[in-house]
């Protein structure tokens, strides 16, 4: 009797000290996180400069980030937040997306894009047009036309109202002069997740057939960085200006999607450029490991997940 209750007692303590499968399981999907965390203190060590990262787990909300809330410069990614603004105002009827704009040497602007290129008030194009001149070749006469178009203090008042006060459109393209003088266009990685995961759960102030159209346009065929496997939709604008790159992000992951804002500073070319790719390909990596897998961690086809594992 007295053998038999003091197995009890040590089967009832050796209970009490084993994990439960939630506990056992969390603390699995823990170590997946600070891995994750270490790759990217990792590429944030090495490169030269100065980098910043933001990713969002668009399954269950889950924040990474090195340096997340330090503002840099946007170069050209900073179009995401005017092309927010711009189909704002057309879906309240401020404005009209096929409204023609003439293209002549009043509107020019030189850097990139090929706009500036055309015959002297040979043609129009739609601010729809426009919006994907500036998305997909990073247009800078489109995006000037834009900013004049839908105010550049409506652009910031209402990145503050979606709660990034720090983002902010400050002086038109190809202006050194007002970038000398400290009006830059600015965000930071935490902020540029943050807008490019309510532009993926469609949470802005405009209709969905709205979002999805602006969604479309980001998701237009251009360079994107790294190498990420086909399959995944991919909604990206990426920026440069002497010294900085940056790019902000939709990765549709199927079964795991997430959002990123990277940016670098005080470096320039391949070495910023690469440090990007490896931030991308990183969060590929961590997510694809999460995709489709059982709360156990065993990978299943996605169908038999519905709604898809929150792990």
């Amino acid at each position: 009797m007295f053998r038999t209750a003091a197995a009890s007692v040590v089967l009832s303590l050796a209970i009490m000290h084993v994990p439960s499968q939630v506990e056992a399981q969390t603390q699995h999907l823990e170590q997946l996180s600070r891995k994750y965390t270490a790759t990217l203190d990792e590429i944030a060590r090495d490169v030269p400069g100065v980098i910043g990262i933001a990713v969002v787990d668009l399954t269950t909300g889950e924040r990474f980030g090195v340096n997340e809330g330090l503002v840099f410069p946007q170069g050209s990614s900073i179009k995401v937040p005017l092309l927010i603004e711009l189909f704002r105002q057309a879906d309240e009827g401020a404005l009209q997306l096929d409204e023609a704009v003439v293209i002549d040497e009043s509107v020019r602007t030189g850097g990139s894009g090929i706009l500036r290129h055309f015959s002297d008030g040979a043609s129009a194009l739609s601010l729809r047009d426009l919006a994907v001149l500036m998305i997909v070749l990073s247009d800078n006469t489109a995006t000037n036309i834009l900013i004049d178009r839908a105010g550049m203090d409506n652009v910031n008042r209402t990145m503050a109202a979606l709660g990034f006060p720090n983002t902010k459109l400050q002086r038109r393209m190809i202006r050194p002069q007002d970038s000398a003088a400290g009006r830059e266009n600015v965000a930071t990685p935490a902020e540029a997740a943050g807008i490019m995961a309510r532009i993926a759960e469609c949470d802005l102030p405009m209709s969905r057939d709205s979002c999805e159209d602006l969604r479309s346009i980001l998701e237009l065929p251009k360079a994107t960085p790294g190498s990420i496997p086909s399959g995944s939709r991919v909604a990206w604008k990426g920026g440069s200006i002497t010294g900085v790159r940056a790019g902000w992000g939709i990765i549709d992951l199927p079964g795991r999607p997430f959002a990123i804002g990277v940016m670098v500073n005080y470096t320039d070319g391949a070495a910023a450029e690469d440090a990007i790719a490896a931030v991308v390909e990183a969060s590929h990596a961590h997510f694809a490991r999460l995709a489709g897998v059982t709360s156990h961690g065993a990978r299943v086809p996605l169908r038999y997940l519905d709604p898809p594992s929150r792990n």
